[in-house]
């Protein structure tokens, strides 16, 4: 199928976007590294009546570390994330999920902000946001405002952004080295969405987990924050009770090849395995 008819028109900075925005409203959308986008114009799932290329804003791109966090530009491709050694030294779990989105050629063109706008509940970004409690920069023609990602993703496919709204960056707390991180997924190949993961992060001292964070993809409408887990973990509690307290936590959705009891399953493995490397 192809994509049926849109006009087309880059913007060089924030305000041509912007002034674009505005003149076209809900019709504009913005194309970033299109290999969510793309599919959807095809598929017909998303029919603009414009794109709004933005990829060549330079401002929105680049990986920044200081103040105590990391400042990654929304149009930072998948692949500069995977292989910078700033962020595999002071935001490792991004590190670790990288790997699992998709494939080369995709993380080499796809973005950040195009990842975590599209807000798909299956995709590795915005768990690890959630884990990581990061804040979501956005501007408009009136300003900018700052987001906890626990409160940018509103369900599938749907975000805090308004239609006049750009995402332009994403800050990380910068973490130590008492902080541990485990990013692991489930799919039925390499590169296919996941069925369901984790990220996680904790602190470990004198052998015990604290500040545990547990986010799960692919078991709700958008990444779920597992506090009862979290609690569970903290308070010392074996993993099989840890993994327990997930029954009422997670509300994985049936596909075509997995149900969502088989779901909730594989997440209280995925959580076993996840607890045991935080703990190693």
């Amino acid at each position: 199928m192809k994509p049926a008819p849109f006009a087309y028109a880059r913007a060089d900075t924030l305000p041509e976007t912007f002034h674009l925005l505005d003149r076209h409203g809900e019709g504009a959308r913005l194309l970033a590294g299109g290999q969510s986008l793309i599919a959807a114009l095809n598929l017909r799932l998303s029919t603009p009546d414009i794109l709004v290329d933005i990829g060549r804003i330079r401002e929105l791109a680049g990986i920044r570390i200081g103040g105590g966090k990391a400042w990654i530009g929304a149009l930072t491709t998948h692949a500069q994330i995977e292989h910078s050694p700033e962020i595999r030294a002071h935001v490792p779990l991004l590190s670790q999920a990288a790997p699992h989105i998709a494939h080369p050629a995709i993380r080499n063109a796809g973005t950040l902000g195009g990842s975590l706008a599209t807000a798909d509940p299956a995709a590795e970004w915005p768990a690890c946001c959630v884990a990581l409690d990061a804040e979501l920069v956005i501007a408009s023609r009136s300003g900018e405002r700052r987001v906890k990602a626990r409160d940018f993703f509103k369900g599938v496919y749907t975000t805090a952004l308004g239609p006049d709204e750009i995402l332009t960056a994403v800050e990380f707390p910068v973490c130590d080295t008492a902080h541990r991180s485990v990013f692991m997924e489930l799919a039925m190949r390499r590169g296919d969405y996941a069925i369901v993961g984790i990220a996680g992060i904790a602190r470990k001292s004198d052998g015990r987990l604290s500040n545990v964070r547990l986010a799960y993809l692919g078991a709700g409408e958008a990444p779920v924050l597992a506090r009862g887990a979290m609690a569970a973990a903290e308070a010392g509690c074996p993993a099989s009770e840890v993994a327990a307290a997930l029954d009422g936590e997670l509300a994985p959705a049936a596909d075509l090849y997995t149900t969502a009891p088989a779901k909730l399953h594989l997440a209280r493995v995925l959580t076993h395995r996840a607890l045991a490397a935080l703990a190693a």
